[in-house]
């Protein structure tokens, strides 16, 4: 049995709806999810079904329906827009399909960028460590256009990994490179979330990418069933 200490994300009777032209749109239904500290969970499901939308809402991005979310013991519910940022900013780091990187900034400024939103004083070094983690030490002062996707995308978990996140939100991490490049993006991320123990959630279409993760939850007609653990 796992205490209250072990989960870092609890969601409970989460739902999402929305009004559209043709009226109300129940988007997510009833979702019940925990996950533990240190573990890695991969969403899945058909394209629409609602995976990125829960992926916001249990990262604080939007707010629910109806239910409560618990992330890292704050209930999301009861913070502001303001304090549900400052929750991400110290607690969580995000990887997403599309890299995200701004192309006037060269891979280590983009990587030091969360740091020094946050005042930290050594963000350069703390950067250039992240990249070399990454394997791009040697790439840090190219900029966006001058690295490929492969590359940019490891920036970006350079980015997502330098403030030392206890959960990390991945949206379709690989869903824009080749197969090979995307496997190599893969072993980072696992390698990653073993080296530093940081709670890994993923959405992906990728079966292989889902089945390394310890347990997968699959969405169906905007509700959430746990296939594995």
């Amino acid at each position: 049995m796992q205490s209250s200490h072990d989960v870092i994300l609890d969601a409970r009777d989460v739902s999402k709806a929305v009004d559209g032209p043709e009226g109300r749109l129940d988007i997510l239904a009833g979702v019940n999810l925990s996950v533990r500290r240190g573990t890695s969970v991969a969403i899945v499901g058909a394209s629409g079904s609602g995976k990125t939308t829960l992926l916001g809402l249990l990262a604080g991005l939007d707010t629910p329906s109806a239910g409560r979310i618990v992330l890292a013991g704050e209930d999301l519910g009861a913070l502001d827009e303001e304090g549900r940022a400052r929750l991400r900013r110290r607690l969580v780091g995000f990887v997403f399909q599309s890299f995200h990187l701004l192309p006037a900034l060269t891979a280590e400024e983009n990587v030091m960028l969360p740091l020094e939103l946050a005042g930290s004083a050594d963000a350069r070094e703390a950067a250039r460590h992240a990249l070399d983690e990454v394997g791009l030490g040697q790439r840090r002062r190219h900029y966006p256009g001058q690295l490929s996707g492969g590359e940019q995308q490891r920036v970006a978990l350079a980015r997502a990994f330098v403030h030392r996140p206890q959960i990390l939100f991945a949206d379709e991490p690989t869903g824009n490179l080749d197969q090979r490049t995307g496997q190599a993006i893969s072993e980072r991320l696992f390698e990653l979330n073993r080296t530093h123990g940081t709670t890994l959630v993923l959405v992906t279409h990728d079966p292989r990418l889902a089945a390394r993760c310890a347990a997968t939850a699959r969405i169906d007609a905007g509700r959430l069933a746990l296939e594995a653990a």
